[in-house]
């Protein structure tokens, strides 16, 4: 395996292609064997500015299940952030305390900065509108697992495009893989032109609907989003986009037998609860993939893998 001790993942450009086949192949060795001790003298720091569910869980569950020890916080008003400590003095002492640090941030760059500061390794978990590589990692690991290659696929991805990073992590990555990409927003949120660059570099070929029905029968992979409150400053303008890209079951008639919707949850209602029951819903499963995949990263990041 190549190797990927002491090197941090802020943004899914820090590994190349065969990085990230080597972490999706360990993940699946976990996912066969998720409990070992090969942690047991490690600690695990997950520290989140942000507010989350599945990211933070998954970490911390992938961490326990390999023997770690985990600190840290949910919830930066119950420390001395609140305070006015700086994020520089917080990740200075986290790094002191700790084997490597998970970290969430509202704040675009945050990560990178972080990085920069810290002693110990440092896993990017989101910050703000710009990246969540391992979201992206364990979407490529469900990708793979619901198509059997990352290799030429039709990608639709639907909702918003502008602020959703895990949007923005997925159609980097899937730039090495001769991905085609249908973009499915309404114009507010369109994909931002610094992302569409990595397409046009790739010499890849895009496609730009305002409707999902024109994208459902070609695609291998549907990728939901939500439409995220938080990052619109006036309340007027989510409310003019917030049911914009909604899919039920009768949606998908006419797609491909092979066909995944994915979606990083949480949603709101995107995805009626109609389609969960059909074949096409992965969201599920591919957010428990998150577990195995954080596992394999956090694994060879340590060098124990």
């Amino acid at each position: 395996m190549t190797n990927l001790k002491n090197k941090n993942l802020i943004s899914i450009s820090d590994y190349n292609k065969q990085e990230y086949l080597e972490i999706l192949k360990l993940a699946a060795e976990f996912e066969e064997n998720p409990r070992q001790e090969i942690l047991k003298d490690k600690v695990v720091a997950s520290i989140f500015f942000e507010p989350s569910t599945r990211t933070r869980l998954s970490f911390e569950s992938a961490a326990s299940m390999l023997g770690a020890k985990v600190i840290g916080f949910a919830n930066p008003a119950a420390t001395s952030i609140a305070k006015g400590e700086s994020l520089h003095d917080t990740i200075k002492m986290l790094s002191s305390y700790s084997d490597i640090i998970v970290m969430r941030h509202s704040i675009e760059g945050a990560a990178r900065y972080a990085a920069e500061v810290s002693s110990v390794p440092l896993i990017n978990a989101g910050d703000g509108s710009n990246q969540h590589p391992t979201q992206c990692m364990l979407d490529l690991y469900s990708i793979l697992k619901t198509q059997g290659t990352l290799e030429n696929l039709q990608i639709t991805l639907v909702g918003d495009l502008k602020y959703g990073r895990t949007v923005h992590s997925l159609v980097e990555a899937m730039c090495n893989f001769n991905a085609t990409f249908h973009l499915v927003s309404p114009t507010a949120l369109k994909l931002p032109s610094a992302v569409k660059m990595h397409i046009k570099r790739a010499k890849l070929k895009y496609y730009q609907y305002t409707s999902i029905n024109d994208a459902v029968s070609v695609s291998d992979i549907i990728y939901m989003t939500r439409v995220q409150r938080e990052r619109f400053s006036d309340p007027l303008d989510y409310e003019k986009v917030k049911d914009s890209c909604i899919i039920d079951a009768s949606t998908l008639e006419g797609c491909q037998e092979n066909m995944r919707v994915l979606h990083p949850l949480p949603r709101l209602n995107e995805i009626a609860v109609d389609v969960d029951t059909t074949p096409y819903a992965y969201y599920f499963q591919q957010a428990r993939n998150g577990v195995y995949v954080r596992q394999a990263l956090i694994a060879a990041i340590l060098g124990l893998r």
